[in-house]
């Protein structure tokens, strides 16, 4: 199993700027992706950013240019620096990971998430 718990998550004034933390703890050897999905109020979660083991790195368009997401393995740590933060940024920020094994009954990677941590951007 593997946890990981969030950290850095606020209140705001639009333009302004915050880095989110998320550390792994468990077992942690043969994580691959990491990254952050966002829920704001009655609308679905969504990706935000992912990085991969090897360094791709994807951002929904709504973030580019503005949010940057980085890994440290040796902390087994994903941060994201969000600046010019707007007041459609405001949503509950959950920390992914996944794994580069496979689950043999779903065929899929082993997934695991934050509880998350409010973000709240007034404008």
């Amino acid at each position: 199993q593997v946890q990981l718990v969030e950290s850095g998550g606020g209140l705001v004034q639009a333009g302004e700027s915050l880095r989110l933390a998320c550390a792994a703890s468990g077992r942690t050897f043969g994580l691959d992706v990491m990254g952050w999905y966002r829920q704001a109020p009655e609308k679905q979660r969504e990706l935000v950013a992912t990085m991969s083991s090897t360094g791709n790195i994807s951002y929904t368009d709504s973030v580019k240019g503005r949010f940057t997401i980085s890994r440290d393995d040796a902390k087994n740590t994903v941060y994201l620096q969000m600046n010019s933060l707007k007041p459609e940024d405001t949503a509950v920020y959950y920390c992914y990971a996944d794994t580069w094994s496979v689950n043999r009954v779903t065929l899929r990677p082993y997934e695991y998430w934050g509880q998350g941590t409010q973000v709240t951007v007034s404008s």
